[in-house]
C-alpha cells in the first residue's frame, strides 16, 4: 500500500499589498500560503497588490509551502485581470471566492488554461447558494474547498458562539461533499487572536468534523493548527503497528488481524496508511 499526501494543516492568508508579510511567510512553518487580493486589499490598491503578489510568486523561495493566489470574485471588476495575472505567475493554485455553483467553478477552470499545466482550482464555500450546490461544486474539478465562515455567518444572520452550533450543518455538509468527490476541505478562519484556548478548541472541532486543515490569519495560529490537525508521534507509532499486524495477517491468508485485543480490518489499515503517509510527507520536507 502506498499513498502520497500534501499536508494542509495550516493555510495562512497574507495580504497581497504587504510585501513584508509575504516575505515573512517564507520563514513560517505553515503548510501553505494564500497571497490575498480580495478582502485584505482596499479597492484603490487592487492593481498594486496584483503586481506585488505575482512578482512574489514568480520569485519563489517558499520552499515546501504550497502557494495560492486568492483573486477577487467573478462579480467584481478585478476578476479577469486577477485570473490572467495569476495564471501567468503560475502558483500552485488559484482560490476563487464566492463560488456559488458548478457552472461558475467550470468557468474558472477554463480560465486557468490547459488541464495539464494549469494551477489547481480552490473554491470558497461562503454563501447559502454554494451550500445548496456544494455537491456539484465538489464534482466540478475543484481540488480544494475552503469554508468562508465569516461570510456564512453574515449571510445566515447567525451568532456562532464558541461551539459554532449554527454553522455545524454547513461545515459537515461541505465535508461530506468533499469526501464524496475526492476534494480536500479546509475549515474557515478564526478572527479572535487573543484567546488561544478558544482557537485550539475550534481546531479540535474542525478535525473532529473531518477537515484536512484550517485557514489562518496570523502567524501565531500556525503552531496550534499544525499540532492539532497533524498526527502526533503516538498516532504514527500506533499506525505503523496496525500496518505491521495487517501485513502479517495478509501473509497468513487472513482477512482480519488482532492487535492489543482489537480487530483490524482493511478499513483500519487504510486509515493507518494515511497517518503514516502524512508523517512521511512532513518528514520529507527540506525547507
Amino acid at each position: 500500500m502506498t499513498m502520497t499526501l500534501r499536508p494542509r494543516r495550516s493555510v495562512l492568508y497574507m495580504p497581497g499589498v504587504n510585501q513584508r508579510a509575504m516575505e515573512k511567510a517564507k520563514s513560517l512553518d505553515c503548510d501553505a500560503v494564500i497571497l490575498d487580493l480580495e478582502d485584505a486589499v482596499a479597492p484603490a490598491r487592487k492593481d498594486e497588490a496584483r503586481g506585488l503578489v505575482c512578482d512574489q510568486v514568480r520569485a519563489g523561495g517558499y520552499g515546501h509551502r504550497e502557494m495560492i493566489v486568492r483573486v477577487n470574485g467573478e462579480q467584481t471588476p478585478w476578476f479577469q485581470d486577477d485570473m490572467k495575472a495569476a495564471v501567468g505567475a503560475a502558483p500552485d493554485a488559484v482560490l476563487v471566492p464566492k463560488v456559488d455553483d458548478a457552472a461558475m467553478a467550470k468557468r474558472c477552470l477554463e480560465q486557468l488554461g490547459d488541464a495539464a499545466h494549469r494551477p489547481a482550482l480552490w473554491v470558497m464555500i461562503e454563501t447559502p447558494q454554494a451550500l445548496a450546490n456544494v455537491d456539484e461544486i465538489a464534482a466540478s474539478g475543484a481540488a480544494v474547498m475552503v469554508m468562508g465562515t465569516s461570510d456564512l455567518i453574515k449571510e445566515l444572520r447567525v451568532e456562532p458562539g464558541a461551539e459554532r452550533l449554527p454553522l455545524l450543518y454547513a461545515l459537515s455538509r461541505t465535508v461530506v461533499a468533499a469526501r464524496r468527490f475526492g476534494c480536500e476541505v479546509l475549515d474557515g478562519v478564526c478572527l479572535d487572536l487573543r484567546d488561544v484556548a478558544a482557537f485550539e478548541s475550534v481546531c479540535r472541532q474542525g478535525r473532529a468534523l473531518g477537515f484536512d486543515g484550517k485557514t489562518l490569519i496570523h502567524p501565531s495560529q500556525v503552531e496550534p493548527a499544525n499540532r492539532l490537525f497533524g498526527p502526533d508521534l503516538s498516532e504514527v507509532e500506533q499506525a505503523r503497528r496496525v500496518l505491521a499486524a495487517w501485513k502479517d495477517a495478509l501473509a497468513e491468508g487472513k482477512g482480519v488481524a488482532v492487535l492489543d485485543g482489537n480487530m483490524i480490518e482493511n478499513l483500519h489499515a487504510d486509515q493507518a496508511q494515511r497517518v503514516v503517509a502524512f508523517a512521511e510527507a512532513l518528514a520529507a520536507r527540506t525547507a
